[in-house]
């Protein structure tokens, strides 16, 4: 297996935490261990395949922990793992970027959908 070669170390970053989902699951992921059913609710427009595929990238990069627990049904959580918790200074400033960036191009944050992420904003 060839070693990978970044030219700048933000692409390191992107490759584990980049596209449209991943830092949306982080965020969530931050204020506790949730299901996948959970998860899926609180991001109403990724698809189920989509959200299954993020979480099993965030996990095999070390980021997340999938926990199952031996019972019936099966019963499946996603938290953070430590190295993830290295992650949330990141997420806190791209929250706040992103919501400094709605106010400049809204004018307000009416345009945040009612979240748990966002009530701190209000």
């Amino acid at each position: 297996m060839k070693k990978q070669k970044y030219n700048i170390s933000v692409e390191a970053t992107l490759e584990v935490i980049g596209g449209k989902w991943k830092c949306v699951i982080l965020c969530h992921l931050t204020h506790g261990k949730k299901r996948t059913s959970e998860l899926k609710r609180l991001m109403p427009d990724i698809t189920q395949k989509m959200l299954t595929q993020q979480l099993r990238e965030l996990e095999e990069d070390g980021v997340i922990n999938r926990i199952v627990y031996n019972q019936v049904p099966p019963k499946v959580e996603y938290e953070l793992s430590e190295y993830g918790q290295s992650l949330e200074g990141i997420l806190d400033s791209l929250c706040a970027w992103g919501a400094n960036h709605i106010t400049r191009v809204h004018g307000d944050l009416s345009v945040l959908e009612e979240n748990v992420l966002n009530d701190h904003l209000k």
